[in-house]
């Protein structure tokens, strides 16, 4: 299991670098090899289980479905900017099945939903803030702090407004291109009511559904007897 992290960890870092790469060098403009790299490298981590455990078909299946919901969730609310339940399916996700599952789903939901929604250069990066925050959240699980609603909830807030500040980095380096406090705070301000809008959706999410997703998800996993996926 520690082994498995350690290569999920590694990947993180290494797509992070890929993003910011395709920024400095490339113009942003060869977004769909970017995407096909990051979803190799959260490929890997999977791939490392397969050595380290006997992973069955029907994890794999669990992993795409929860990846499916977490995307198609995301259209319907494509009418109100940043209000989805999409971090909310991540999140619960990771609770139950752990960091590597959170971080493939998050980064499969970017993209499967991105086909309906319009694919671009940022598709990347929302693929890595999705797949970070529900590694993040799989990480955390077994505090007392994520084993409450009051947590979970704090917790979405504060993703909601990371995955914004995080995107805002590639508007400012992808299309303003002139890096200064001045742009800096200026699109972190014009983010401000989006982020918001993400971090308050998390909060109602997570706090009226939580408990019966994670008990739905573990009744599953303990009927099917499927493993973490961590």
């Amino acid at each position: 299991m520690e082994s498995s992290r350690t290569v999920l960890v590694t990947s993180a870092f290494v797509v992070l670098g890929l993003l910011f790469i395709s920024v400095l060098l490339f113009d942003d403009k060869p977004y769909m090899i970017v995407c096909t790299a990051i979803m190799g490298l959260t490929i890997i981590p999977l791939f490392a289980r397969f050595e380290l455990k006997n992973i069955q078909s029907k994890e794999i299946v669990l992993l795409a479905v929860l990846a499916a919901i977490a995307a198609i969730s995301r259209v319907p609310f494509a009418p109100l900017p940043s209000v989805q339940p999409t971090t909310f399916v991540i999140i619960v996700s990771a609770i139950v099945l752990g960091p590597e599952a959170g971080f493939i789903i998050g980064a499969s939901a970017a993209i499967v939903s991105n086909i309906f929604l319009g694919q671009g250069p940022w598709t990347p990066w929302q693929m890595y803030a999705w797949g970070m925050s529900g590694m993040i959240a799989g990480l955390l699980r077994h505090t007392s702090f994520m084993k409450s609603r009051f947590g979970l909830s704090t917790y979405g807030f504060i993703i909601g407004f990371l995955f914004g500040w995080f995107m805002n980095l590639w508007f400012i380096l992808g299309f303003l291109g002139d890096f200064t406090w001045k742009t800096f705070v200026s699109a972190y301000v014009a983010s401000f009511y989006f982020d918001l809008a993400h971090a308050l959706s998390n909060v109602f999410f997570l706090y009226l559904f939580s408990s019966s997703w994670i008990h739905i998800l573990n009744r599953f996993k303990r009927k099917y007897a499927i493993l973490d996926v961590a």
